[in-house]
């Protein structure tokens, strides 16, 4: 049996989207019963040369809505990067997951020779398909996942692997 470049990519990128969708209903519930400013928890970061949570939460949905537009060879969806409230995070995620979900595995599939020209940075970078899904894509979206769920961790929300995870 055979991964396609479908099954590799929107299912994960769904399946982990809502899973930190998920994640911010608890951390809006910890803010709240702590009387936490929610601006705080959204612009902790785990280490001062590092990116806030609000931005972590951005780049993650924006992995997830780039790299699905670019193997399935649609246009980009653009942000305005302007959300400042979890509930306002929750409708980015929600928007992110829909594009992604429109996205047919006819359109995706078949994509691994697909060439994918991003700059980065400044910065021009050309891949394949699968090399960007598996090599750029995917473990990016992941480190900005984790980063994310890191912060809130250690803000003292009360979230664990199967959190992150998600139900299997």
């Amino acid at each position: 049996m055979t991964l396609s470049m479908y099954q590799a990519s929107v299912p994960v990128f769904v399946r982990m989207l809502g899973n930190l969708f998920a994640i911010l209903d608890k951390a809006m519930a910890h803010a709240e019963a702590r009387k936490i400013d929610p601006a705080v928890l959204l612009n902790a970061r785990l280490f001062p040369d590092m990116l806030p949570l609000a931005k972590q939460i951005q780049i993650a949905a924006d992995f997830a809505k780039g790299t699905s537009a670019r193997l399935g060879g649609v246009e980009v969806p653009k942000y305005e990067d302007n959300e400042a409230s979890f509930a306002e995070f929750q409708a980015r995620i929600r928007k992110t997951l829909e594009f992604v979900q429109s996205l047919s595995a006819a359109q995706i599939d078949g994509s691994e020779e697909r060439e994918i020209n991003i700059t980065v940075g400044g910065n021009p970078m050309s891949f394949k398909g699968m090399e960007y899904l598996l090599n750029f894509a995917l473990p990016n979206f992941y480190f900005h996942m984790t980063t994310a769920y890191n912060i809130l961790r250690h803000n003292g929300v009360e979230i664990g692997k199967r959190d992150f995870i998600g139900a299997i």
